[in-house]
């Protein structure tokens, strides 16, 4: 069976004083039924590693360098997160691909020196909505797949996140139908490739995940759990969603 997870993200926001919300989330969710993980700025990471090593609670970064090491300034090596107290790290999200011009070779390669250092990697993929009404949803999420897994990935150190970039941060939702479409597809892309471990890797929904809609959500074929956005910056709205798929 594979453990749900709940992972929020909360991208370029949050400040020494927001890691009370981590303690307010450990106090309430001392031994959650399934896997929790936040991925708070690079700048937070030592200071929340503390904060919670009483708890079960899992700390991700938000992105690494594809190199163990070397000259390149302001960029954060896998090694520097795991020193840093990191599990796990965000790769290919949306909105590295598209500000930062990230391909998905790139994203294989940070991958690989992710799992080098011991980390899980989440690994995003979505279509944008001019894709989506184009009707190329499927094509275009398995080009992603297929050039962001590198040979290392394995269902153990490898997440996948699908999160359709229209729906993030916009309050729009794809349908569950929609929703399952996807997820069934990215299953059968694994098995293609991977074979019977396909059912170890995790399978994520991201994009607009709300405690309004979590258990609906939660409910679909092949959604293993929520890469969560906003919605995992308070611990009263991350901690409904918890218990959502808790509940699942």
């Amino acid at each position: 069976m594979r453990r749900k997870m709940a992972a929020g993200n909360w991208k370029m926001n949050g400040l020494r004083a927001s890691l009370a919300e981590l303690g307010l989330l450990a106090s309430k969710h001392p031994a959650p039924v399934c896997e929790v993980l936040i991925c708070p700025p690079a700048t937070l990471l030592g200071w929340a590693s503390e904060a919670l090593l009483q708890s079960e609670i899992r700390l991700g970064g938000q992105d690494c360098h594809s190199e163990k090491s070397g000259a390149h300034t302001g960029d954060v090596s896998a090694a520097m997160l795991a020193d840093a107290g990191a599990s796990h790290v965000i790769l290919g999200h949306s909105e590295r691909r598209a500000d930062h011009g990230e391909s998905s070779d790139m994203v294989a390669a940070k991958a690989r020196t992710a799992h080098m250092a011991g980390l899980t990697a989440v690994i995003c993929v979505g279509e944008t909505e001019a894709e989506r009404d184009a009707g190329t949803t499927l094509s275009v999420i398995g080009a992603q797949l297929q050039g962001s897994l590198p040979a290392t990935a394995t269902g153990t150190n490898t997440i996948i996140a699908y999160e359709p970039v229209w729906a993030i941060g916009t309050g729009r939702t794809p349908t569950l139908s929609q929703i399952a479409e996807v997820h069934d597809f990215l299953r059968a892309e694994l098995s293609g490739r991977h074979g019977a471990e396909a059912e170890a890797f995790r399978l994520l929904y991201g994009g607009s995940v709300k405690p309004s809609n979590a258990a609906e959500i939660f409910a679909v074929s092949n959604v293993d759990g929520a890469l969560v956005g906003g919605a995992s910056l308070k611990a009263s709205d991350f901690g409904a969603i918890i218990d959502a798929l808790d509940a699942a």
